[in-house]
């Protein structure tokens, strides 16, 4: 095992609360159908829009088919952006981008809370800047990993209603390619999370510092004015957004296809999948977290259309 079993523990518990909370907000912002009976004894059945605030909320004249080919663009081009920002130093521009991102996507989750309240989306900006403003210009690991469970769930929101069951599955495996090769072959996913954390001091995804046997040991021999003065190197376990967000994607367009039941099943799916990565990982290695969370989701896929 890679990392000692209660920072494993922990990283697991932050996946899978994030997909449980992903759910619920797409569920709040999923269309309903509700009946109307009218004086004269007509009954009618309405459509009853969840709108996502912040000028968000998707294109109607879209098919699941443009919007796959659409978000893989758009990821190569983030990706391709964010090196030539590495590149240039360009730190306080990406803080910039950090922070809207940030601020914009807790704001979406937040606002499933406050969607029946008048202006409720303001409500939840206005809460969603400050955490956005704590996670991406103080570092405070606590704030950073809390706000990181609203993080996904408001982007998920945008996709899940542009896809079906289909592209959804081939987006996963398209992303799971791209991560093997980033991690094994060209080695810039490495270098992208080490600039993030090193230079940016922002990380998108979780992370969660610990202290190893040794290095406790070199500090319990450490005099009190040495603690306070010596620099100790931790050990650092991380889980990418992106490991995050595409399974809750699947399982969101699950959600609104199949049901909750069948939902639940490809979360709990993406779990099981990562727990064992985090199992048969060693130490000083690097994995590429997609394909193996992507291979426990179309098993869990697979199981819920033989039930």
């Amino acid at each position: 095992m890679k990392h000692a079993l209660k920072i494993t523990l922990i990283l697991l518990g932050m996946f899978f609360i994030t997909q449980l909370i992903g759910l619920a907000v797409i569920n709040a912002y999923t269309s309903t159908t509700q009946t109307i009976t009218h004086t004269n004894g007509t009954i009618e059945n309405i459509q009853v829009e969840k709108q996502i605030p912040y000028g968000l909320d998707p294109p109607a004249d879209t098919t699941p088919e443009t919007t796959l080919v659409s978000i893989v663009i758009a990821i190569l081009l983030a990706v391709l952006i964010m090196f030539m920002l590495m590149r240039f130093k360009a730190e306080i521009f990406l803080r910039i981008w950090f922070f809207s991102v940030v601020a914009l996507a807790i704001g979406i989750s937040l606002n499933a809370v406050f969607m029946s309240w008048q202006h409720g989306a303001l409500i939840a900006l206005a809460i969603s800047v400050p955490l956005a403003y704590l996670k991406v210009y103080q570092r405070h690991m606590l704030v950073h990993n809390a706000t990181e469970l609203l993080v996904y769930p408001g982007i998920a929101v945008i996709f899940v209603p542009l896809l079906n069951i289909w592209t959804s599955v081939v987006l996963l495996v398209l992303i799971s390619i791209y991560d093997m090769y980033a991690v094994w072959h060209a080695g810039f996913m490495q270098k992208m999370a080490h600039y993030q954390i090193k230079q940016l001091k922002v990380f998108s995804g979780f992370f969660v510092p610990y202290l190893g046997a040794k290095q406790k040991a070199k500090i319990a021999n450490l005099s009190s004015k040495e603690k306070a003065t010596k620099k100790i190197k931790v050990n650092l376990a991380i889980l990418g957004g992106g490991d995050v967000v595409f399974p809750l994607i699947l399982a969101g367009v699950v959600l609104q296809h199949l049901g909750l039941f069948q939902a639940l099943t490809i979360s709990v799916g993406a779990t099981i999948a990562l727990a064992a990565l985090f199992w048969k990982s060693q130490k000083g290695k690097f994995y590429p977290a997609m394909p193996f969370i992507s291979a426990g989701c179309l098993a869990a896929l697979a199981l819920v259309y033989v039930l």
